[in-house]
């Protein structure tokens, strides 16, 4: 491959430490063994005193305003979130809520979630997949779940987990790697669609 993949991943949670945050990093890892990559890493929560109060983008700073620039013009986007009475955090919905809605066209997206147990394993296909499915981005076959019997503390200590985050990368890398010719995330995935 010529180029390095651009990869944007965001971190849901509003706190520090965070098991999504563990998550991310671990899936960053597993793709960082498969492709040249390059990645910039959004932390909502450190984002939410200036994006919070911002009920339009105009009204951001530049600050994330660059980070909103880097998740338009991602190759692959890494979204990941804790799950909050059913759903995702309400400060990464509304991130994404400042994303232009043609932005993230064809863009390949790799879902993951953390919850306090399995029963909220579905917030990929039910909460996640749908809000990508407007951006009309190509999301993954196959998200990441992890619950809090997957970590100790705030490490990965789950044997299935590390075969979770390697078997969704893997079914991941045909989406990521089309993209190669190109050096903007819409442009790229059209322009390989087009070959």
């Amino acid at each position: 491959m010529s180029r390095k993949i651009k990869v944007v991943a965001v971190s849901g949670s509003v706190q520090r430490p965070s098991r999504t945050l563990v998550l991310v990093e671990q899936l960053i890892a597993a793709l960082v063994d498969q492709v040249p990559i390059e990645v910039q890493l959004i932390e909502v929560g450190k984002l939410a005193p200036q994006l919070g109060p911002a009920l339009y983008r105009s009204q951001l700073p530049e600050a994330v305003e660059a980070e909103l620039q880097a998740i338009e013009s991602a190759d692959l986007l890494i979204v990941a979130s804790p799950v909050y009475r059913g759903s995702y955090t309400g400060l990464f919905k509304h991130l994404f809520d400042l994303v232009h809605q043609d932005a993230l066209i064809d863009v390949p997206v790799l879902l993951a979630a953390t919850g306090g147990s399995d029963r909220h394993s579905l917030v990929i296909d039910h909460q996640l997949r749908p809000l990508f499915s407007f951006f009309q981005a190509r999301t993954a076959p196959l998200g990441v779940y992890a619950s809090e019997q997957d970590f100790t503390g705030y490490e990965v200590s789950s044997a299935a987990l590390r075969e979770r985050i390697a078997l969704a990368v893997a079914r991941a890398i045909p989406l990521i790697t089309l993209p190669a010719a190109s050096t903007t995330g819409a442009g790229a995935a059209s322009s390989a669609l087009a070959a």
